[in-house]
């Protein structure tokens, strides 16, 4: 058997790079389950496999998946009960935002922390399009910007466009394995093409009509765009949930929440209507953002409704 690395899912065939930089679409035989877990996709970009050709093809089938160190998991948009690896083996993610062209949706950037959180994948916070923000739209930068640095995440201001910050991030993405994610529209691919326009991308206009992010992307993609430096570029996203997670899990990855949590009378304490809560304690004294807390709120609610559907509906 082969070993190779998964850089281009298409849903049914995986292109797997060789170790003397080939290429080889490989298709997958059996069945590959993660912890148990619904998956439709077994296999995702960042996958290590071993793979086996098929005589007298040019095809191979993946044999075997290597051990992954982290992922990022989310629930399947088309199969409720299903999970979707959305990408592996990464040493850090990007979260591309934009508070404007389309309209900033503050809550994904939590729900996508709540994907890297569990495995320490460090993240950085990208506010792109700044070339079109006005006063306004620079202080929610500057106040979102104190929320997540001071629970660990860094934060860039950028413009693909004037090519502002680029220099930074091209600096952070050397010489890793970089997850480059966001909502539709919000400059991925422009990015990428003026980070290296050798990649040359598709990108497409906001839609007008709507004015969300049209999809340029169809199926993750890993681009090595410099020696050892690999970028996986994924579908625009539109809306995260979690069928995956219990409430405790949830308040477990909202960091600063876990740490205050220490201090609750219960160990077992949700922060929502618990006597002698810590973390509503440090909400009220403004130590904890009331955003990320009403994000936490809507989060756990949607577990519950959805647990609860579960278990009353038959099949």
């Amino acid at each position: 058997m082969i070993k190779g690395l998964i850089v281009r899912s298409t849903g049914s065939w995986y292109d797997v790079k060789l170790a003397d930089n080939t290429q080889v679409q490989c298709r997958m035989i059996g069945k590959f389950r993660l912890e148990g877990k619904k998956l439709t996709n077994p296999v995702a970009v960042g996958d290590y496999v071993y793979v086996e050709r098929e005589a007298g093809q040019d095809t191979a089938v993946i044999k075997e998946i290597i051990d992954r160190k982290n992922y990022v998991i989310r629930q399947s948009p088309r199969k409720k009960h299903f999970m979707h690896i959305i990408a592996s083996n990464m040493d850090q993610a990007m979260l591309m935002v934009t508070i404007r062209s389309p309209k900033l949706k503050q809550g994904f950037i939590d729900r996508f922390l709540l994907m890297t959180e569990p495995y320490d994948i460090p993240v950085y916070i990208l506010f792109n399009k700044c070339d079109v923000y006005n006063e306004e739209d620079i202080l929610i930068y500057n106040h979102l910007k104190n929320i997540y640095e001071d629970i660990g995440y860094n934060c860039l201001l950028v413009s693909s466009l004037e090519k502002k910050g680029l220099n930074d991030v091209a600096e952070i993405l050397k010489s890793k394995t970089t997850l480059l994610s966001g909502q539709s529209g919000v400059g991925k691919s422009s990015l990428i093409n003026a980070l290296y326009p050798g990649t040359s991308l598709r990108t497409k206009e906001l839609s007008d009509f709507t004015g969300k992010g049209q999809h340029t992307t169809t199926f993750a993609e890993m681009f090595e765009v410099d020696q050892g430096t690999r970028i996986i570029d994924t579908p625009g996203i539109k809306t995260l949930s979690y069928n995956h997670l219990e409430v405790e899990d949830v308040a477990h990855n909202f960091k600063e929440f876990f740490d205050a949590s220490s201090g609750c009378k219960f160990d077992n304490c949700q922060h929502r209507n618990e006597p002698k809560c810590a973390v509503k304690h440090k909400i009220e004294t403004g130590e904890i953002s009331i955003l990320r807390y009403q994000n936490y709120l809507q989060i756990i609610e949607e577990i519950e409704d959805q647990n609860y559907w579960e278990l009353n509906t038959e099949y």
